[in-house]
């Protein structure tokens, strides 16, 4: 039997150090492209676990593009800047470009998702393989499994009492950090903590919402449900923006009294919240705490500065292309589901200075 390959065998190969390697093969750190480059072409030749199944092309790039060149980028909703996809789709194009893919963006329409069909300016013979964000109708997913293209989920629809995907799927870390926020809250004495957000949405804020009761559980602290707000949305506030904080404040009336924390499902929930309770003369943090998930531009700009959960949207550019890449050279391969790293940032919204 062939002896595996380690991450040290690769650093004694080139006389480096582990943690060398380590951030290359990761993404992890700075280090030159040019020392990268090395390091994952060594990795590829002595047959690394990541990279057994890939080549090198002779003009140095670790990946050599095949016949079909065009990726599809698939998205139901509208993805501005502020959206964490948006700096790991810009990763993910400038990848691709250097090796000889191209990128080509598709929106999904109302219509396509309620009859199941695809854009209609999507031409399947030159898709090498899809990459979806936003796509969280988990029929429509399936029907696009099914079109015998490789395909990668990025967040994806709730799986739960569903067959699992026949698909890659990548996701942000959505646990460590809201476990991280309950227990430091419980050092603080805070006891009541809601949850806010859709908790069926999208597989993302369902982990993030059993996060909160897992964290709740292990902390000992009593989980209120009445003091959540995470049932599906009536259908007028589909479209959020205006009327998704009229819902909130409405909600917010109902209740008999406040929490300590509100941890929200993502910044955007939790920027509408704030706003919903300032038209209820409630402030933040004063009268309720809260963090959102994302980190997003705007997270640092409202008052006050949001305290959330940091997505390292370049790295995950990165897994998104070596998923698609491996999927498009070895289509057998098990279906995986990879998670990228996610960080506390504290800021005034938990009464936190920075």
């Amino acid at each position: 039997m062939a002896k595996r390959v380690t991450i040290q065998d690769i650093a004694d190969a080139l006389g480096i150090s582990r943690n060398t390697v380590s951030k290359a093969i990761n993404n992890n750190g700075s280090l030159a492209e040019s020392t990268r480059q090395k390091i994952l072409q060594k990795a590829i030749q002595m047959g690394y676990k990541q990279f057994s199944y890939m080549e090198i092309d002779p003009q140095h790039h670790l990946f050599k593009a095949k016949d079909k060149t065009g990726i599809a980028f698939f998205s139901s909703s509208f993805i501005n800047e502020s959206h964490f996809s948006s700096p790991m789709m810009d990763r993910v194009e400038k990848e691709l470009s250097d090796l000889n893919y191209h990128l080509d963006i598709y929106r999904i329409s109302k219509d396509n998702l309620k009859n199941k069909t695809l854009p209609p300016s999507f031409r399947p013979e030159n898709c090498a393989a899809i990459i979806c964000v936003e796509v969280f109708d988990y029929d429509y997913s399936v029907m696009l499994t099914e079109q015998d293209i490789p395909i990668l989920f990025v967040d994806s629809p709730v799986e739960i009492g569903q067959a699992p995907l026949k698909a890659d799927k990548l996701y942000m870390n959505n646990t460590d950090g809201i476990l991280e926020l309950i227990a430091i809250m419980k050092q603080r004495g805070v006891k009541e903590i809601g949850f806010v957000g859709e908790m069926m949405h999208c597989q993302s804020f369902c982990e993030r919402y059993l996060a909160f009761r897992n964290g709740m559980h292990l902390s000992g602290l009593p989980i209120h449900d009445e003091l959540c707000i995470c049932e599906e949305l009536p259908k007028q506030t589909e479209d959020k923006g205006i009327l998704y904080q009229d819902y909130l404040e409405k909600k917010l009336r109902a209740l008999d009294h406040l929490p300590e924390l509100f941890i929200c499902a993502n910044d955007f929930i939790a920027i509408d919240l704030i706003q919903a309770m300032k038209a209820l003369n409630i402030k933040a943090p004063d009268d309720v705490m809260i963090c959102g998930f994302d980190d997003s531009s705007e997270a640092r700009i409202v008052t006050p500065p949001l305290s959330s959960i940091h997505i390292h949207s370049q790295s995950m550019g990165v897994s998104a292309v070596s998923l698609l890449l491996s999927r498009i050279k070895e289509p057998s391969l098990d279906y995986r589901s990879l998670y990228v790293e996610t960080n506390l940032v504290l800021r005034e919204s938990t009464k936190d200075t920075y």
